[in-house]
């Protein structure tokens, strides 16, 4: 049995950050079987004809990935998009003027709650932004024609948010002028979805998930090879997953979580697991990272190599 060699880790002052990545080729642990695998994954599934499904779970884009999601989208780097409501929300709420602050995760909530700021981890929201943001939405929700919201699938009242914002740094924005699909199978599940009950109960409006699901199956069915990075699990993941069962599943998957599989939750099952599925095809190369997505994903990002 031949045994590749764990050699030091080299560092310099001024290092580039895919000179580093080359460093954790020599390394152990997950220098080595989890960011330098993870890395070379994805630069290979960014140059191949490859549709690429970005999967985002919680509010990522509270903690600041709002534009690393634009950017990915506009540069290509992504074929779709399917994240939790609350991204979508957070999105907007800087869309629309809000803001999010730095806080500490041993915060006194209940000193919080009489200052009227909500806590995602150690992040901050203020909840004047979301009186800002219900009148928003209703704004929104009437600026769609009545007839197209008769049969609106989420993708489409998303690209129809997108429209209507005027902020560059959306990535609700982006999606719309790249003719980038967004989805959010459990929209529902946010303050956007309470938002659409309200509207609901003065005016017409339909949404029509199977839409969304013909969208994606026909996406799934017309690419040549498909790759996922889920940035943490739940519908989101299982969103991605479960369509590329129509076809034996990804070829290529980077997952970045915090969530263990003992429990046997999606959110910490690692990839592998999906082969017994059919979400994940025999073949395919996989990468399951245990880790802070904050930390992770950016390292992953500035170190691919330019072409």
């Amino acid at each position: 049995m031949k045994l590749k060699q764990v050699k030091g880790i080299n560092l310099h002052r001024n290092m580039k950050v895919e000179e580093l990545f080359d460093e954790y080729k020599k390394a152990g642990a997950q220098g080595t079987i989890g960011l330098s695998e993870a890395q070379t994954i994805m630069q290979e599934m960014l140059q191949k004809d490859v549709t690429v499904f970005l999967g985002i779970a919680g509010p990522l884009t509270a903690s600041g990935f709002r534009p690393i999601i634009r950017d990915m989208i506009k540069k290509k780097m992504v074929s779709a998009v399917v994240t939790s409501g609350a991204n979508i929300v957070h999105d907007m709420i800087e869309a629309f003027g809000g803001h999010h602050y730095c806080g500490k995760y041993d915060k006194v909530d209940r000193d919080l709650r009489k200052k009227n700021f909500g806590r995602l981890g150690n992040v901050l929201v203020d909840f004047k932004d979301f009186e800002i943001f219900e009148k928003k939405c209703q704004e929104i929700f009437s600026n769609i024609s009545e007839e197209k919201r008769e049969n609106l699938s989420i993708r489409e009242l998303l690209w129809e948010i997108g429209y209507n914002l005027d902020d560059k740094d959306s990535f609700l924005t982006a999606a719309y002028e790249e003719d980038v699909p967004i989805f959010s199978p459990a929209l529902v599940d946010s303050m956007l979805g309470l938002q659409l009950f309200f509207f609901s109960q003065e005016n017409t409006i339909v949404l029509n998930a199977l839409k969304d699901m013909k969208e994606l199956a026909d996406m799934v069915f017309k690419a040549h090879q498909t790759g996922a990075i889920l940035l943490g699990g739940g519908v989101s993941k299982h969103y991605i997953l479960g369509a590329n069962t129509l076809r034996g599943g990804i070829d290529y998957g980077i997952q970045i979580t915090l969530d263990r599989e003992e429990g046997g939750s999606q959110s910490g099952a690692k990839l592998e697991e999906g082969i017994s599925w059919g979400k994940v095809g025999t073949k395919s190369r996989i990468i399951s990272l245990v880790g802070d997505i904050t930390i992770i994903f950016p390292l992953l990002l500035a170190g691919l190599k330019e072409d």
